[in-house]
């Protein structure tokens, strides 16, 4: 190896060792920025999250409160269809309408 290409290599190396000495606090600055970002972001994004669980929450609430008012009103139509029946036998028809 002759000593025009060691020299190249060594200025190669030395430029190479410059730039990265130059660029690291660009670079270390460009990292805070986006660790900043990052976070806020995330924050931001779990309180969406919160705010959209607690209205899945409060709907599902709502559901369940409808469904139970449901069954409360199936089960008082069907204790006025048993005493309907029950009357439909006391007075000698049959329940359902088939008075043969």
């Amino acid at each position: 190896m002759g000593p025009e290409v060691l020299i190249a290599l060594i200025s190669a190396a030395a430029v190479i060792v410059a730039a990265g000495l130059g660029a690291a606090p660009a670079l270390v600055a460009l990292l805070r920025r986006t660790r900043v970002a990052v976070a806020e972001d995330g924050a931001e994004t779990r309180q969406t999250l919160d705010a959209l669980g607690a209205a899945l929450h409060a709907r599902i609430e709502d559901v369940r409160s409808d469904i139970d008012d449901v069954r409360e009103d199936v089960s008082r139509i069907r204790e006025w269809q048993a005493g309907h029946d029950a009357e439909h036998l006391l007075i000698g028809r049959p329940p359902g309408g088939d008075a043969t």
